[in-house]
């Protein structure tokens, strides 16, 4: 068993020995679904996004039409998962139920929708636990779609991305405050997309039990509770208070309880004040416990997470130094859904904010955009060629290819030895905006294969696909390593059973004595597997006409 430092200094480990994160089993799930043509903006369709959070699970159903999205139905169950997080970060066996309970009530809601029309995101809880893969494969089978553990800075950008869908349209920049249950997000910008993006790791039910534990509310819990926030805000506040927000919105539970509550007890007409967060501090040291909390407009179910979460929100308000900020009712579903939409609206364009984050990485790594081209190029023709035969059923397969080739040199900035396992690396690890963690993974497991040895790929079953993924991108790399534009002949892949042959006109080949070579060798590196391989490969130099 590696260690965490071996893990830690071992890109190929962090990638492959993932299995909450990268099984292949999800790459399969994921990746090679079925085809997804462009919709039309102005076609009316039904969309749904579940979000797996650390207090609540809940689902959203959307109704898109004319480029916006109607909420049609929600469900909230009140599953409490992160406190079912254990000392050793691992999920106990009751809120693993609670959790696949509200589950089977969703996939009973949205039966008979088209697996592509839905999106399940996990949170905070399922990002920590060390146990995170055994539930999310449970609730893929009951849910019957997969589940993506996204990033806290995705979070915050798809959560930015709801509220900013759901509140009047403002050219000033805006700061979005989300308190969940494990963790609390921040981002600021204007429009519809945040250009800052941060998420910590504090949530109102992880600070309710490690400060109100007991159910006790007092002045010393209270205010070692808020010194708690704001010392966890110290890292990122002064980065906040830079970026020039104009304006703050609170969305999440949390923010909608005490805003509720301050509303209902006439102390705030609208959103949160300063004044009323005061005069909240003084009612819950007044109840002294939080089974004595009554409060107009204070839930039963939401009285559990209050204490942390108000202190979160105290911490907020007295370290960005807010008077007031305003209530989204949604946030992180409805972003969900937006994202979704333009996925499927627009595959190949920068609609889809995986495309805008690749290009993004290709400026900021500074690649040699010539040179991935080429090679995507190469690639996606053998993908093509490919399809017919294998994987006709898989859409999204020349997109992971083509992303792959445009990235897979951004761990020469590191070194020029193994720079795919430091692309690899940077891939899997990276905030890439639009891509759920599992996704960065898949794409860093086709680029740590593009190059070197075989073997690191068959650790674990690999299916076909995969590999044969994987060959499409090696040999295109193969091909154009001299790094210069070719007049390539007419070259092909084909899978004839076990054996994947590259059919070669034998005039180019022989004129071509490095990259024969080198072909000869790749034939070396895939027999060298032995019994792991799924196929031979060969190469078929074709008689010019």
């Amino acid at each position: 068993m590696s260690s965490q430092y071996d893990i830690l200094m071992n890109p190929e480990l962090v990638i492959c020995l993932s299995p909450a994160l990268c099984t292949i089993e999800k790459f399969i799930r994921h990746v090679w679904r079925s085809p997804i043509p462009p919709v039309d903006l102005n076609q009316t369709l039904q969309l749904a996004a579940i979000d797996l959070g650390s207090n609540s699970f809940r689902l959203e159903v959307g109704r898109a039409d004319g480029g916006q999205i109607y909420v049609l139905d929600s469900l909230r169950s009140n599953v409490r998962l992160a406190a079912g997080l254990g000392p050793g970060k691992r999920l106990d066996a009751a809120s693993q139920e609670r959790g696949l309970e509200a589950l089977s009530q969703f996939a009973q809601r949205i039966a008979g929708f088209d697996p592509v029309r839905v999106r399940a995101v996990a949170t905070n809880t399922l990002r920590v636990a060390k146990n995170a893969g055994e539930f999310i494969a449970r609730a893929e089978r009951v849910l019957g779609c997969p589940v993506e553990v996204i990033a806290g800075r995705e979070e915050a950008r798809l959560i930015f991305s709801g509220v900013a869908h759901s509140v009047p349209v403002d050219d000033d920049r805006r700061l979005v405050v989300d308190i969940g249950g494990g963790s609390t997000e921040f981002s600021v910008g204007s429009g519809l997309e945040p250009g800052l993006m941060e998420s910590l790791y504090m949530g109102s039910i992880h600070h309710t039990l490690t400060h109100f534990a007991g159910g006790f509310i007092d002045e010393f819990t209270m205010k070692q509770a808020e010194l708690a926030a704001r010392r966890e805000l110290q890292v990122i506040s002064s980065g906040i208070m830079a970026s020039g927000w104009r304006s703050a919105i609170a969305s999440s539970g949390t923010a909608r309880t005490i805003g509720r509550i301050l509303r209902e007890n006439q102390i705030c007409e609208t959103g949160i004040s300063a004044a009323g967060m005061r005069w909240l501090r003084k009612r819950l040291l007044a109840a002294g416990r939080i089974d004595r909390l009554e409060l107009a407009g204070l839930k039963p179910d939401r009285a559990l997470n209050l204490p942390g979460g108000f202190a979160i929100m105290a911490g907020v308000f007295a370290e960005l130094r807010i008077e007031h900020v305003q209530v989204a009712d949604n946030a992180l579903r409805l972003g969900v859904l937006y994202d979704l939409l333009s996925r499927l609206a627009a595959p190949n364009t920068v609609q889809d904010k995986r495309e805008d984050s690749v290009a993004h990485f290709e400026q900021r790594y500074r690649t040699d955009k010539a040179q991935s081209a080429r090679v995507a190029s190469l690639a996606t023709r053998f993908a093509h060629d490919l399809q017919a035969q294998f994987l006709n059923a898989h859409a999204e397969l020349p997109r992971y290819i083509d992303w792959a080739a445009r990235l897979h040199e951004t761990g020469l900035t590191i070194a020029h030895n193994g720079y795919h396992k430091h692309s690899a690396y940077i891939i899997a690890n990276a905030d890439m905006p639009g891509f759920s963690r599992d996704e960065q993974k898949r794409l860093a497991t086709l680029i740590l294969g593009h190059n070197g040895k075989l073997p690191k790929l068959a650790r674990e079953p690999v299916p076909q696909a995969l590999w044969l993924a994987v060959a499409c991108l090696r040999l295109a790399a193969l091909v154009h390593r001299g790094r210069r534009p070719l007049d390539l002949p007419d070259m092909h892949l084909a899978l004839d059973g076990k054996r994947l042959r590259l059919h070669v006109d034998e005039e180019w080949l022989r004129a071509s004595p490095l990259t024969e070579y080198s072909l000869d060798q790749e034939r070396k590196l895939w027999h060298a597997l032995g019994d792991e391989r799924p196929f031979a490969f060969s190469v078929e130099q074709a008689v010019s006409a």
